[in-house]
């Protein structure tokens, strides 16, 4: 334990810039994820069955199938068809895409839950579909949607530690190092269990803050996450 703890004091650096990776690539990814979300999710409930049909195809194929493979499948196949990707590039997109058709379902809910006599009363009002999606729906849905976003944020960090396959030096990867250096394999494993929990509580408590000023605005508030 001593050798451990005299050389994390010396990884400490590396550790740090790992741990920004990480960072970076759970907010690039959750970014993507976000837009494929709204964008497949409002697709499935479009009136045109090609559209809706696409939307569908496109959701159940990335859910259907492994994020690690997509991620393979893009470091290593994507070059052979003329498209090279950098490694940090591949993970975001990956990440997006894949927790991207998750989100795509809790967008469709959401707004599925938002009662029909709203949408019914903004008719009546004249408001066009874009304006009752913008000033009616998305409000209303919008705090629905944000606790299963917040899991879905939660999977996306823990599943980072796949960018050490492609070659970034993420936070896995430095106590990877650590532990290959000293040998101190519990040690190390318990240090990314605690940093990944401090991690993912502190997001989880940042989404609980989202949704409780979401519910404030709406005129909801006093639930919790």
């Amino acid at each position: 334990m001593a050798v451990f703890l005299s050389e994390l004091g010396r990884s400490l650096p590396a550790i740090g810039e790992g741990l920004l990776v990480t960072l970076e690539a759970t907010a690039l990814g959750a970014a993507v994820a976000l837009l494929v979300a709204f964008a497949l999710g409002l697709a499935a409930r479009s009136r045109l069955l090609v559209v809706r049909g696409g939307a569908r195809a496109v959701v159940e194929f990335l859910r259907g199938t492994s994020l690690y493979v997509q991620l393979f499948w893009l470091f290593f196949a994507l070059p052979m068809l003329g498209f090279r990707l950098e490694p940090m590039a591949c993970g975001v997109l990956a990440f997006g895409l894949n927790y991207g058709a998750y989100g795509a379902e809790v967008v469709r809910g959401a707004i599925a839950a938002v009662p029909a006599a709203q949408t019914e009363a903004a008719i009546a009002l004249g408001m066009g579909p874009g304006l009752r999606l913008r000033r009616i729906v998305l409000p209303q849905a919008y705090p629905l949607m944000i606790p299963p976003f917040k899991n879905l944020l939660i999977q996306l960090l823990k599943a980072t530690p796949l960018l050490s396959l492609v070659t970034v030096a993420d936070l896995t990867f430095q106590v990877d190092q650590l532990r290959a250096a000293t040998g101190g394999t519990a040690a190390a494993h318990l240090l990314l269990l605690l940093v990944y929990f401090a991690v993912a509580a502190l997001l989880g408590a940042g989404m609980n803050a989202l949704e409780r000023r979401a519910k404030a605005r709406l005129g909801t508030a006093g639930g919790g996450a």
